[in-house]
């Protein structure tokens, strides 16, 4: 395996290859320095859509298409890919791919500052031969936002497009492309870009990553980017160390086995929802709001977890459900219990060269009941005011013999609530337990007040998010009205 100084890419399908761009470009800003100005600057950090573009990669013996946010993309996270934009959708003799003829011919464009990424976005669906109905088609897009308010032609011309000939000019090319990104990969050169005293490395096994973390503990750890992104683009700091793990192949898999399911760090949200959705329902819908497609397709659960963030939407589920961190470096790999990762507000158990490897969860087994809820001021791609998450195992005599409450939002860190368990542990699951362990989160959680949220609030939310697990895994009937939810009972 050798070291490569270059970025290289394929830009609609001309190679590209760069030695003196600052690490820190995005790319969005290259491709509109370039003359590629179809992709849009809207929002800067990853919320509305308009800088869409889709990425294809090698993928067992073909293309994998993924729309993505350019916006909060470093340049150097797409070496060894194809990036597709408008300017790409339009044939050499003038013909428009059927995505934008749909669009056209529905009259699905007003003022057009946000069409491009509506494009983008169907094409990704396009190529991966997606046939959504038209919820399915609403929650693709939830991520291109349409200041004209232009969904409903939008939405038409969409499932028009995609439930047409899925052929068009790309499905003859795709072989060649990808034998192309497939022999840059099988190279096996790591990426160690360096210009004008920054650096970006791109380590391609575990072990070389833990190198390059004991020499630079201080180095920033990125994968998704979906957050690293923002300090580049809105608090404009400019990162002289950074370390990409998505290359590292080992932090991209997922295995099951012994009735434990291990994600890799590296594992993005999007190939990671099938597999936990397919055992915790709840949880896949979770991460169906859990930002748009574009996030979803790059964002990392190691990334959200080694975040640290007491709103992050994963720690609060994960803790209920018992998961533990393997954490490794240099010397090897120690694993600890989630809810012992977070030490305080910003402090993560984390020690000098240390990253997150992986994710282990003990997979469900009878009598386990679990759900998880999400309150924000937006259904999707927002922030959680309030996440609950809930866990208990009943016996064969109705009795709970294992419960694990988890909330995020409620403090400086996401946290159990250990008095609400142990209002609830060795009882009986039933509404009289369900009510003492509302009163107990009193003494569980004192939550802030801030721009999301009242303490008030969380506290009444905390309560009638634990009141909802009680009626949906007992299937009981929702009373007209609660003493001490402070109105109805569904959260």
């Amino acid at each position: 395996m050798g070291i490569r100084g270059e970025i290289r890419f394929l830009l609609g399908e001309k190679p590209v290859a760069l030695s003196s761009v600052d690490p820190n470009t995005t790319l969005l800003d290259y491709l509109r320095a370039g003359g590629r100005c179809g992709t849009k600057e809207g929002c800067g950090e990853g919320d509305c859509g308009a800088c869409t573009v889709v990425l294809a990669e090698a993928h067992d013996g073909g293309l994998r298409y993924r729309a993505v946010n350019a916006c909060i993309q470093l340049l150097a996270a797409v070496d060894g890919k194809q990036v597709l934009t408008v300017e790409d959708l339009r044939a050499p003799d003038g013909d428009l791919h059927p995505v934008q003829t749909a669009l056209i011919e529905e009259e699905a464009t007003q003022c057009g500052f946000c069409t491009p990424g509506f494009v983008m976005s169907l094409f990704a669906l396009y190529r991966q031969g997606a046939r959504p109905d038209r919820a399915g088609l609403v929650d693709a897009l939830a991520g291109n936002l349409c200041r004209c308010t232009g969904y409903g032609p939008i939405v038409t011309a969409g499932l028009r497009a995609l439930h047409a000939s899925p052929a068009d000019r790309f499905a003859a090319r795709e072989a060649a492309v990808a034998e192309k990104l497939a022999a840059w990969r099988g190279e096996g050169d790591s990426l160690a870009y360096r210009v004008a005293g920054r650096r970006y490395d791109a380590p391609r096994s575990r072990d070389e990553l833990a190198s390059l973390l004991a020499k630079d503990p201080e180095a920033t750890i990125v994968a998704g980017l979906t957050d690293v992104g923002i300090w580049i683009t809105k608090q404009h700091r400019r990162l002289d160390r950074v370390v990409y793990l998505g290359e590292v192949a080992e932090l991209a898999e997922i295995r099951q086995d012994d009735g434990v399911l291990e994600i890799g760090a590296a594992v993005t949200y999007g190939d990671a929802l099938p597999a936990l959705a397919g055992h915790w329902p709840d949880l896949g819908e979770l991460l169906r709001r859990l930002g748009s497609a574009q996030i979803r397709n790059v964002a990392t659960i190691g990334g959200n977890i080694a975040n640290g963030s007491p709103v992050g939407d994963m720690p609060p589920p994960l803790i209920a459900l018992d998961a533990c961190l393997v954490l490794g470096n240099e010397a090897g790999r120690r694993e600890i219990a989630l809810e012992d990762f977070f030490l305080d507000y910003g402090r993560q158990d984390l020690r000098p060269g240390e990253f997150v490897e992986a994710l282990r969860v003990r997979l469900p087994v009878p009598g386990d009941r679990f759900c998880c809820y999400k309150l924000s001021k937006r259904f999707d791609q927002d922030i959680s005011s309030v996440c609950g998450a809930f866990y208990l195992h009943v016996d064969d005599g109705g009795t709970v013999d294992a419960v694990r409450f988890a909330y995020g939002g409620m403090a400086g860190i996401p946290k159990r609530a250990p008095a609400a368990e142990a209002a609830v542990l060795g009882r009986r699951w039933d509404e009289a337990t369900a009510r003492r362990a509302m009163t107990a989160l009193d003494g569980d959680f004192t939550p802030i007040s801030d721009h999301r949220a009242s303490s008030a609030y969380r506290i009444l939310a905390a309560r009638n998010l634990l009141y909802k697990f009680y009626l949906e895994s007992t299937g009981a009937t929702v009373p007209a009205r609660v003493p001490g939810l402070g109105g109805a009972a569904d959260g």
